[in-house]
């Protein structure tokens, strides 16, 4: 069976949850619920889990969900410790210790090759593309990007999190916020590209 991603797993986790404590399956309601999702976003991760093999369930049917593989195999993927960089310090290395709150604990499945890093998100500025102040943005550390990747960059001592795109004699780094302009530049440096986000509710 192939592995879930993070947001299938928490589908996984509130199904399992649910019929411990109620002896019977969510709803596709239920599911749009509590993770505030449309009645559809909800089918399709559903439909994401019985793909791989995870549950079944009767078409037409309500509740008709059965749980086949709880996932906890899934959650024996080693945890690797990257640093958790805070705001970054003018005339600092940006990895210097002064720039690092601490680490934090990603599944090396999420991860994938390559170094990584993690930097708390502050503002609304990629509200747009789902991630929240406050959200955790996972980095995979490399110095170039392709047009739409989203990026951290680096520009006049400051990180920024934004959609990168290279265009004939500038960068133009673009939020996912009609409230905020893009940033024009020639001169930046890219950190890394985004490869996943971490959320606290």
């Amino acid at each position: 069976m192939r592995g879930l991603t993070v947001r299938q797993r928490e589908v996984l986790d509130f199904i399992n949850g649910y019929l411990e404590q109620h002896r019977y399956p969510p709803s596709i309601r239920d599911l749009a619920e509590h993770f505030r999702i449309s009645i559809r976003g909800a089918y399709d991760h559903l439909k994401a889990l019985r793909k791989k093999g995870y549950v079944r369930s009767s078409e037409g049917r309500s509740r008709s969900l059965e749980v086949l593989d709880d996932g906890s195999a899934e959650r024996q993927h080693r945890l690797v410790r990257i640093p958790l960089l805070g705001r970054v310090a003018a005339g600092l290395p940006v990895f210097a210790d002064e720039n690092v709150e601490g680490t934090i604990a990603v599944s090396d499945e999420l991860l994938g090759a390559g170094s990584h890093f993690a930097l708390r998100v502050r503002g609304a500025s990629m509200c747009d593309a789902g991630i929240l102040d406050g959200d955790i943005a996972i980095v995979r550390r490399q110095e170039d990007a392709d047009n739409g990747d989203i990026v951290v960059a680096m520009i006049q001592e400051a990180a920024t999190l934004k959609r990168f795109f290279r265009e004939s004699n500038r960068i133009r780094l673009q939020a996912e916020n009609p409230d905020f302009p893009p940033i024009f530049t020639q001169n930046l440096r890219i950190l890394g590209k985004l490869r996943a986000v971490q959320r606290t509710y």
